[in-house]
């Protein structure tokens, strides 16, 4: 395994879940097989989430809304961090979720606004200044 791709994985992680107070996944994986643990995340966070052709925060932005539609709330908290780490406004974060509930439904919105709020209160940044379109 090459010294550059530990560095990209280690600066990666770094860059989108620092100061995540959860469980990440790499931490879940590694408790069943620590080789595994690394390959995946050698591939997932240094190779994908380190490319560079879109920026960090379309990536992460992305990520929210897929994960908004697929109501995967454990993993939605864990990069709404992300997104929020590497610079994406929360109104934005706000408004790729409200986008999908055209192809999620309402409920998904909902849920997921809470997290955000959550995630939000958690970093003391809530209340947010409400915008009007």
């Amino acid at each position: 395994m090459s010294e550059d791709i530990k560095e990209k994985t280690a600066k990666t992680a770094k860059l989108y879940f620092e100061g995540y107070p959860g469980e990440r996944p790499f931490d879940l994986w590694r408790s069943f097989d620590k080789g595994l643990a690394r390959d995946l995340s050698m591939f997932i966070t240094g190779k994908m989430y380190a490319r560079e052709r879109i920026p960090h925060q379309t990536r992460q932005l992305i990520t929210v809304a897929a994960l908004t539609v697929l109501e995967r709330t454990e993993e939605l908290k864990l990069h709404i961090y992300g997104a929020l780490n590497v610079g994406c406004n929360p109104h934005d974060i706000a408004e790729v979720i409200f986008q999908c509930g055209i192809y999620g439904g309402m409920p998904v919105v909902n849920q997921s606004l809470k997290l955000l709020r959550e995630v939000l209160q958690e970093r003391g940044a809530w209340p947010l200044e409400t915008q009007e379109d």
